[in-house]
């Protein structure tokens, strides 16, 4: 560790404050899925997310407290979590960093996506059917539709009762829009199917989304502090509007009480209608639980930089605690006001589903005109630059301290003269140029996000569990801060009701194979584990991997809590394929 920047190690130049700019970035992942999940959940879509927020709260209170053991390592909560698994399994241990990482890492193709769809929207925009333009394209073109057309025929067998000269206007008006929307807008290169998978898109999003990626990592590999410092001024620019748009209805008596009362499943996904509280009602709720811990859980990511940390025993909890109260606020706030004001038709809008129409939503909310509209759009673009900032800082340094710790290939564990985990954000940038094709459409998009939560999910429910574990196995590390007893018990609760989240609440996004998905992608550790461990290091951990558990090399020490971490795993296994049968889709 060091305070000179130029040394080529990381370097000690955050104090709690910087680390919580850092993960700033949060609070806006609530526009990454709010329109999902108030089309999975319907009413209870705001109520959602307070269960949600209020879980990843009282859970970081165990995170907290293993942050605070580890003054010397970087990478976040997965990494300490995960060195309590490796008295018992080592592939256990790898495998939570690994579920971590391919959790976090797809926020920067998925904010770029976004992002990419905000700047098509304001730079190449499809223009209205009832515009001038394409009134002026059908005045020129409508003598060459007749009732013969076969476009005219297509629509008049589509729309049974129509006639031929209402047919002929509809479809000379769609094809006036297409005409004169920008060829960029629906530019693509080309498209190639993965069996099992999807699609990758190599279109105007993903051209877009790449560059806008690049300018990230640019900032990024100036340093920590200098990643801070732009993500302070992002953050009081973004989330102060961002706030006062949830208060504003709140205190002008916009909300509608109808929109947040009489809370009801829908009778299916995206149906908008009200359903009743039997399986498929409970199988969407949980559904809605398990997308939004995605969002709601993040700032633990707080805890990422504590080998950049002036001073980890007192930082890590301030970091992680003020996090946690920022987030509460947003997540509590934002929901509540957005459903309130714009009801289940109003969330079930394109443009809130995909996320491209947020901003607009957000101006509408204040009764603002067009320039305040496009000061929202705006702002939403920055938004997902914090939140895209906050992931690639927090997702690198999680792959560097793996490699560090003998579990990721050891090419990974090098920082650039500013202590920045280069090799790392490149890998990120690489892994997420793939998510980025394959996420340029809608439904790309929540299948992304669907498998990378079985990571996220799994993540946690080794971490909550590695509390207890250490508090077994390691009571002679110092804790800087310690976690009430009862709190850590609740925690261990509720990493079994996340296991019930994830069998229950992966099916819901349209993807029946996304929880078999995700299982494939993390089984993808073991080759990758395999290679480090057996072939680059034949069969041991680094020095440093024993250091930091007091331990001397070679000895991961007694394994004190017995049979109870491999029956724990064996119960969380259990609910999780319970709760895949027993839960099912509406009919």
């Amino acid at each position: 560790m060091t305070t000179d920047s130029g040394s080529g190690q990381m370097v000690r130049a955050l104090d709690w404050k910087g680390a919580f700019w850092v993960a700033a970035g949060v609070p806006p992942l609530v526009l990454f899925s709010i329109g999902g999940i108030a089309g999975t959940t319907g009413k209870l879509a705001f109520a959602v997310w307070i269960i949600s927020m209020i879980m990843g709260f009282l859970q970081s209170f165990t995170y907290a407290e293993m942050a605070g053991m580890f003054g010397n390592k970087s990478g976040g909560t997965s990494v300490y979590g995960a060195t309590a698994w490796l008295r018992y399994s080592k592939l256990v241990a790898p495998l939570s960093v690994w579920c971590n990482w391919f959790a976090w890492s797809p926020v920067l193709s998925l904010g770029c996506a976004i992002a990419a769809g905000y700047i098509l929207n304001a730079l190449f925009p499809i223009p209205l059917a009832e515009s001038q333009q394409v009134m002026d394209w059908v005045t020129a073109n409508l003598a060459s539709y007749t009732a013969e057309t076969q476009s005219v025929v297509d629509y008049m067998a589509a729309n049974a009762g129509v006639v031929a000269a209402d047919a002929i206007k509809a479809v000379a008006a769609a094809d006036g829009v297409s005409a004169m929307t920008p060829w960029f807008r629906v530019y693509e290169a080309f498209q190639v199917t993965i069996p099992g998978l999807g699609t990758l898109h190599f279109n105007s999003t993903f051209l877009i989304g790449v560059a806008l990626m690049l300018v990230i990592m640019t900032i990024q590999h100036r340093g920590i502090a200098s990643t801070a410092s732009a993500q302070k001024w992002l953050a009081i620019i973004v989330l102060v509007p961002l706030l006062l748009v949830g208060l504003v209805p709140i205190f002008t008596g916009a909300i509608d009480t109808m929109n947040v009362t009489n809370l009801l499943p829908p009778t299916a996904a995206y149906s908008g209608v009200d359903g009743t509280w039997d399986i498929g009602g409970w199988t969407l709720f949980l559904g809605g639980l398990y997308i939004a811990a995605w969002s709601t859980y993040g700032f633990e990511t707080a805890v990422c930089y504590t080998r950049e940390l002036k001073n980890p025993k007192t930082d890590t909890f301030r970091a992680i605690f003020y996090s946690g109260l920022l987030c509460c606020v947003f997540f509590f706030i934002i929901p509540f006001s957005f459903q309130g004001v714009l009801g289940q038709e109003g969330m079930l809008a394109p443009g809130i589903v995909d996320g491209t129409g947020i901003g607009e939503a957000l101006g509408n909310m204040v009764g603002g005109g067009q320039v305040i509209t496009q000061i929202f759009v705006i702002l939403m673009i920055m938004a997902l630059f914090m939140a895209i900032m906050t992931a690639l800082a927090g997702s690198s340094r999680t792959l560097y301290q793996g490699s560090r710790d003998g579990w990721l290939p050891k090419y990974l564990s090098t920082v650039n003269a500013k202590g920045v985990p280069s090799r790392a954000m490149w890998t990120d940038f690489a892994f997420n140029v793939f998510l980025l094709a394959l996420a340029s459409d809608v439904g790309g998009y929540f299948y992304v996000l669907a498998i990378s939560n079985v990571g996220y999910i799994l993540f946690n429910f080794l971490n909550l569990n590695a509390g207890w574990i250490h508090r077994i196995d390691s009571p002679h590390m110092e804790r800087p801060w310690k976690a009430p007893n009862w709190l850590i018990g609740v925690n261990t609760v509720l990493a079994f009701v996340n296991a019930l989240f994830l069998g229950a609440g992966a099916k819901v996004w349209g993807y029946s194979n996304a929880l078999w998905a995700g299982l494939i992608f993390a089984a993808l550790i073991i080759p990758v584990f395999w290679y480090r461990h057996y072939y680059q290091d034949n069969g041991k951990f680094p020095k440093e991997a024993y250091d930091d558990l007091g331990l001397k090399e070679g000895d991961l020490g007694e394994r004190k809590a017995g049979m109870l971490p491999y029956l724990t795993l064996i119960l969380g296994a259990a609910v999780v394929l319970w709760a895949n049968w027993f839960f099912v889709l509406p009919t």
